[in-house]
């Protein structure tokens, strides 16, 4: 019987009869640059959202969380590649990312929204406002795909993290930065971002399906295995716990589409 199949056996074992079962381990990849998602506290243990969730997940399945951190990216190369189990990493699924790799049922939807220097006389979030401004974002992410869509009388300018894209929002260096709202809240709210402000309204590009678990493609069983601990921790008010630990506000909520907003 190999891992995945272990793992299985053992959620199914763990449900149906309540027995102790053997500790399995799942390998948790993520990024560790995405607060309040995934982040290092000040002792360099990596902590946020996507951490608890995928804790809770390994709870109900009765294995062990394993975290391995690793570039963006690089992640969906370093998860075929056996270096980790799944990604928890706020990935978002789409059609593109379903063709190499299969994701479980969404666990938050997370739209996107612009900030800027208070400074910086913008008013709005429309492509006509940004016509000539330079827009900065994470490289790799569906965010590079709406600049391009929907902003291209704009400049991108493509960052390794949103750490350093927001530096340079700081410095003056961009613009704007465009970015999950959520975590660019949590941005605003710190001494840091006290520079800058939100503009515009929170959208979702439509090949955004929401937010979801990544697992190789032939590691169906494991897929599965997650889906059934979704909905458990769902159902019995775990996940909503999680949920009131980050975020005063409902997030799995469909935000506008760009379709329609920029029509």
């Amino acid at each position: 019987m190999n891992k995945l199949q272990t793992i299985v056996a053992v959620f199914a074992v763990s449900v149906n009869t309540g027995a102790a079962a053997q500790e399995v381990t799942v390998r948790m990849g993520t990024e560790g640059y995405y607060p309040p998602f995934n982040y290092f506290d000040s002792a360099g243990q990596i902590k946020g959202f996507d951490i608890d969730i995928g804790n809770a997940l390994c709870e109900k399945m009765k294995v062990k969380c394993e975290w391995v951190t690793t570039d963006w990216e690089g992640i969906i190369p370093a998860l075929n590649a056996n270096k980790f189990d799944t990604i928890v990493a706020s990935m978002s699924i789409t059609d593109e990312r379903s063709k190499i790799v299969s994701f479980t049922e969404p666990y938050y939807f997370n739209p996107g929204q612009f900030v800027t220097a208070k400074d910086s006389g913008l008013k709005g979030a429309m492509p006509s406002d940004l016509t000539g401004k330079t827009i900065g974002t994470q490289s790799g992410t569906l965010e590079v795909k709406v600049l391009e869509q929907y902003f291209p009388e704009s400049e991108i300018q493509l960052y390794p993290t949103l750490d350093d894209s927001l530096l340079d929002l700081e410095t003056g260096r961009v613009d704007a930065v465009y970015a999950s709202a959520f975590v660019l809240a949590d941005w605003l709210a710190t001494e840091t971002g006290s520079c800058c402000n939100f503009v515009g309204q929170m959208f979702r590009e439509k090949s955004n399906k929401g937010t979801g678990i990544a697992v190789r493609k032939d590691d169906e069983d494991l897929r599965i295995a997650l889906n059934k601990a979704l909905a458990e921790i769902m159902a019995d008010g775990t996940y909503e716990e999680i949920r009131s630990r980050y975020f005063d506000f409902d997030i799995m909520s469909k935000p506008v589409l760009a379709s329609e907003l920029f029509k």
